[in-house]
């Protein structure tokens, strides 16, 4: 199959370059309110690590919860809908951090960041469903890669403007910035026409409410095409098994940066964290970015399954060797690596995965999926908190890196050493 470039795809299509354009403005609000977010509540909670723990996992088990149902509800309603009402009330959620100034207050940047995660679960779905529909099937490689690219790249911009401007200007400021960016997300949406979300035989049954089944009968509908397709539950599975130990990253990037490496080499808490992020944000979003040439070599010769088990093992192990650095420098360029792999791996991935999805019943795999992953990860940023209290962060790198890059051993055991099972989930 022919696949588009990211300038051809870019170049040729309007309503891409519109949802691209509202992912890169409210993706680089996001991370302004991360970096603060997590700032505040070390300041207000004196580097409490519970605090931390409790904070990433409002970011993140929120969204997991979610996510299953908020899969059903984009496939059953107007998915540009969706996207627009949840940027609206994330307007005013993230302008809530405002009120948070002593540890009292804590409860309103919990509730905040669960209500931000929440809502986003609900945009997330949305937004991922219609890619392959504004994409088309020979410009969904170069899409999947632009889309998480981008969202990977300003994990580094943000992060290192979020970092400047709240060590800058305070944390206040870059709460006022992302809710901005809501608003300005919201608008690129508004500008796509409903027909482009859907493809003709999914609006088709929309139209004929009688004919469908509940709510409930779909939300078990998506249940059980992930738990009876290969391929999906062999994606559903890797991811859980790399978040059991990718869900400590929040905790070692805030406790390695903000932390160990403050009090050791003399970092402003706030850059050094923004540094990781920084580096982890470049290494992914570059990734990503060399996935379509990645993708047309193995397509030559084959070897995606290949591709794909040693990727996570390899970085999983360079993420390992992270924990080993002395410095913040040499820690970041160890997380920049084993992150530029993962980027490749996770963007060819989803092309495999995406292809193989059905539209009617997309978002509800795709958001269960990201569930299930989110559900480990969150729980495993809590773990991650509390076993500070026993273990040094770099010493949690070690085993991160460890468990995150055994998911490329479960694949192999899942899917062989062949493109066979791959092949039959996209025909």
């Amino acid at each position: 199959m022919h696949s588009l470039t990211y300038a051809q795809l870019i170049r040729g299509n309007r309503n891409f370059r519109n949802l691209l354009s509202g992912q890169f403005i409210s993706e680089l609000g996001n991370w302004f309110n991360f970096i603060a977010g997590a700032g505040l509540v070390r300041l207000v909670s004196e580097a409490s690590p519970t605090a931390a723990g409790l904070f990433f996992l409002c970011r993140v088990l929120p969204f997991a919860v979610m996510s299953p149902i908020a899969g059903t509800f984009v496939d059953r309603f107007s998915r540009r809908q969706v996207m627009i009402w949840t940027d609206l009330a994330r307007v005013a959620v993230a302008l809530m951090f405002l009120f948070v100034n002593d540890a009292g207050d804590l409860w309103i940047a919990y509730v905040g960041t669960t209500l931000l995660s929440t809502f986003g679960a609900f945009f997330d779905g949305a937004k991922n469903a219609t890619t392959p529909n504004l994409t088309g099937k020979e410009g969904l490689l170069a899409g999947t890669a632009l889309m998480f690219s981008t969202r990977f790249l300003l994990m580094a911009i943000g992060s290192a403007l979020g970092g400047w401007a709240a060590a800058i200007f305070g944390y206040k400021v870059a709460f006022v910035i992302n809710a901005i960016s809501f608003l300005a997300s919201a608008y690129t949406v508004w500008l796509i026409p409903e027909e482009a979300t859907r493809d003709q035989d999914t609006a088709d049954r929309m139209a004929d409410r009688s004919a469908r089944p509940s709510f409930m009968t779909e939300l078990r509908e998506g249940l059980h095409y992930t738990v009876t397709n290969h391929f999906a539950l062999t994606i559903l599975l890797m991811n859980v098994i790399w978040a059991v130990g990718g869900g400590a990253i929040n905790i070692i990037f805030e406790r390695v940066g903000g932390v160990h490496f403050a009090g050791i080499e003399g970092w402003n808490p706030d850059i050094a964290v923004a540094i990781l992020w920084t580096a982890g944000g470049l290494g992914l979003g570059g990734g990503m970015l060399i996935a379509h040439r990645t993708s047309i070599f193995l397509d030559r010769k084959g070897r995606h399954t290949w591709f794909i088990g040693w990727a996570l093992i390899i970085h999983g192990l360079l993420f390992s060797v992270a924990g080993l650095m002395p410095t913040l420098l040499l820690f970041a360029v160890f997380a920049f690596v084993s992150r530029l792999i993962i980027g490749v791996e996770y963007a060819v991935q989803e092309t495999l995965f995406q292809r193989s999805l059905p539209d009617y019943i997309r978002g509800r795999i795709s958001t269960l999926d990201r569930g299930a992953e989110l559900t480990v990860f969150g729980s495993f940023s809590y773990i991650s908190g509390e076993l500070m209290y026993f273990i040094s962060p770099m010493t949690l790198t070690i085993i991160s890196g460890v468990l995150s890059g055994s998911a490329g051993v479960l694949w192999f055991i899942r899917q062989g050493t062949t493109n066979e099972r791959i092949s039959e989930s996209e025909s």
